[in-house]
């Protein structure tokens, strides 16, 4: 070590003893953390995906939006965008790109034509390096859509998963602990489909009349290139615009990082995710003819519901909707498909050289009306009734070295989403970006998500800066500040609110082989003082945190990966950390990968808890929240059988320290099978 890495560890390692750590840890650590400036093989594919989607999500309240990353990137992985085709449609797939790469990356094809190396990226306007090395995973270079001589052949996919953990053996439940998903597809040509299956832990397996799973979802669709674009019967998610009217697809929170927005391109698309409240279940279309295209929906599906009745009355209503798709106890069976919940509606878009207009009209009709119980003034705004409409302009425009783009909605109530943004680059190496969002309290949209910060876009005013700014070869700098402003009240604040956001993140990459991330990360939010009796007073709460991560590799199958994390919180002056090495195998003469990783965390109480991705099943996330003092452990297997088939297994152990001794220990197993043909 130089004189700088030993002041590091002499100033680290009184601060690890005092937080709890033992010597022979900090000693271990330290020695296996040590850079290692070493010349190996890129990150594996699955680390890749999981880097990509937690960056996608590091912003967002919602964990299911993970696993629709995720779930998205893998089947981009499995079928990867033709960018040589310079079609927007297809470059668009790319779903994390903003518009203003989508347009640029299709124009620079049609002019300069096929790109024949995928190093040319990083030269396209709105694109460097680091954004073109997140693509390779996802792209190919081939120039067809469809390859004439083996597009009529029969593909199958199937995958089963398998997950158990500790604490999920409640006696109450009505069925085992075991966590069971199911995922099989098929395509053949321009035809495909599938269906999903799931059981959640304390489920039954098969239940209700007919039996069937406690979740199934199917789809048929049919993909072209002319007239006829698109159709599915079935299970299917639905995107239109900035998508404050319809999004059942992607949604991502506002990243202060990130080089842009995703793409605002129309999609209607097969739903193979687990959610089991927001898609839609019936029919769509999606139709092109020159610069104008149509896409029609109609859906009849069910929703978990509480449903009520007035006293004296034989009246139902929906006293509120759930959400969480768990039905493990005789009371969360009878929330499930209580209510239905007729949807359709119609999107019109227009494309002239480089401005694109769409108008988008959507209708829901409840089976039954929603009604507000108590005197909560936080529900004064909330829906009620049985039929909301959304009424929807948009548009989006390149000039030049400028991107454009904007969207309002206004529901049947005058409440309106809008949504302005700008995206800039002043020189190659630079962009900036600006958004600004106002929706109103009491704005409502059963299937519609726009960018904001919160679960639910409504009842939020707000602006965001951010800029990437490539500051030297392989060193890249990335930051934000966002401000939001709350005109009603809401969940955890009886009063008017605001709250700041501010990020800046450094990325270092002098080679495919070794990449150095830092970032730091302030949060300021409004909440109600819990303490106090009467009328609540209202804090700031602070939270800043600081993340340092580094991935190398020591040889072509050999990768390790390091990452420390700090945060405090105030005013409780409340601090966490965690300290974890990884590393990724691959056995030469045998198709077997390893991946494990061993973390300590130490944090004085949930509010300063720390979240950390893990390497998991294909199509499942693992986000586990540490807390207090303790440990977090994990292997998983991938044992690849010939070219048709695939196992994975893993076991995580979470260990948790009390008085300075070993505590309860958590543990879990997951296998998965997947085969192909």
């Amino acid at each position: 070590m130089n004189e700088n890495e030993i002041s590091n560890v002499q100033t680290f390692v009184p601060f690890a003893v005092k937080k709890g750590f033992s010597i022979n840890s900090i000693l271990l650590l330290l020695f296996i953390t040590t850079p290692l400036f070493v010349n190996g093989q890129s990150e594996k594919l699955s680390e890749t995906i999981t880097e990509v989607a937690e960056e996608l999500a590091a912003d967002d309240s919602d964990p299911e939006a993970v696993s629709t990353f995720i779930e998205r990137l893998q089947e981009l992985a499995e079928n990867p965008v033709k960018i040589n085709f310079s079609i927007e449609e297809e470059i668009s797939r790319l779903f994390f790109l903003s518009d203003f790469q989508v347009k640029a990356l299709a124009e620079y094809v049609h002019n300069s034509g096929q790109i024949v190396s995928v190093y040319e990226l990083a030269n396209i306007p709105g694109f460097d390096r680091e954004t073109a090395e997140m693509i390779i995973p996802f792209i190919t270079l081939e120039n067809k859509l469809v390859n004439n001589s083996d597009s009529a052949r029969w593909r199958n996919s199937m995958i089963s998963n398998l997950s158990l953990k500790s604490g999920n053996d409640d006696t109450s439940y009505l069925g085992s602990a075991w966590e069971i998903l199911t995922k099989y597809k098929f395509t053949s040509g321009g035809f495909s489909g599938g269906f999903t299956m799931e059981k959640d832990p304390g489920e039954k397996l098969i239940s209700g009349d007919p039996p069937l799973p406690d979740f199934l979802s199917a789809h048929l669709a049919f993909s072209g290139s002319g007239l006829i674009r698109r159709i599915i019967v079935g299970d299917y998610s639905a995107r239109f615009g900035q998508g404050t009217n319809i999004n059942t697809g992607i949604r991502r929170g506002i990243s202060l990082t990130t080089p842009g927005y995703m793409s605002a391109s129309d999609e209607i698309k097969p739903y193979t995710s687990t959610e089991e409240n927001k898609f839609f279940r019936g029919v769509a279309a999606q139709f092109s003819a020159k610069n104008l295209e149509l896409s029609m929906f109609f859906s009849k599906n069910y929703s978990d519901a509480t449903i009520a009745s007035s006293s004296g009355s034989e009246n139902n209503y929906i006293e509120n909707f759930y959400l969480a798709g768990i039905h493990n106890t005789p009371s969360l069976l009878n929330k499930k498909d209580a209510v239905s919940n007729l949807a359709y509606g119609i999107s019109l878009s227009y494309n002239i050289d480089n401005l694109k207009v769409g108008l988008v009209w959507s209708e829901n009709r409840l089976s039954l009306p929603v009604k507000i119980t108590g005197n909560d003034p936080v529900k004064i705004y909330d829906f009620t009734g049985d039929k909301n409409c959304l009424y929807t302009i948009y548009y989006n425009s390149l000039v030049k070295k400028i991107l454009l783009f904007g969207e309002l909605t206004v529901d049947d109530n005058n409440k309106h989403a809008f949504v302005q943004g700008i995206s800039f680059r002043p020189s190659d190496r630079l962009t900036i970006n600006f958004l600004f969002r106002n929706y109103n309290p009491g704005y409502t949209t059963f299937y519609g998500q726009g960018p904001g910060t919160g679960s639910k876009t409504t009842n939020e005013n707000g602006v965001l800066e951010n800029f990437t700014f490539e500051a030297a070869r392989h060193l890249f700098i990335s930051g934000g500040f966002d401000i939001q402003h709350s005109p009603w009240l809401k969940y955890r604040c009886s009063a008017p609110s605001w709250g700041v956001r501010q990020e800046i993140k450094v990325r270092f990459l002098p080679s495919e082989k070794f990449s150095v991330d830092a970032s730091y990360n302030y949060r300021l939010s409004i909440a109600d003082n819990a303490e106090n009796q009467g009328i609540p007073d209202q804090e700031k709460l602070i939270t800043r945190s600081f993340k340092a991560s580094a991935h190398y590799s020591v040889q072509n199958n050999l990768t390790l990966g390091t990452r420390v994390d700090f945060k405090i919180v105030n005013p409780s002056g409340s601090t966490g950390m965690i300290l974890f090495q990884e590393i990724s195998y691959s056995f030469r003469k045998i198709p077997v990968t390893l991946w494990a990783r061993y973390c300590l965390f130490n944090t004085d109480d949930w509010d300063s808890r720390i979240y950390t991705y893990e390497n998991d099943l294909l199509y499942s996330y693992s986000i586990p929240a540490l807390y207090g003092e303790g440990s977090r452990s994990y292997i998983m297997a991938k044992w690849k059988i010939r070219d048709f088939a695939e196992l994975r297994i893993k076991y995580g152990i979470t260990t948790k320290v009390t008085n300075g001794k070993s505590g309860e220990n958590a543990d879990e197993i997951k296998m998965q099978f997947r085969v192909w043909f």
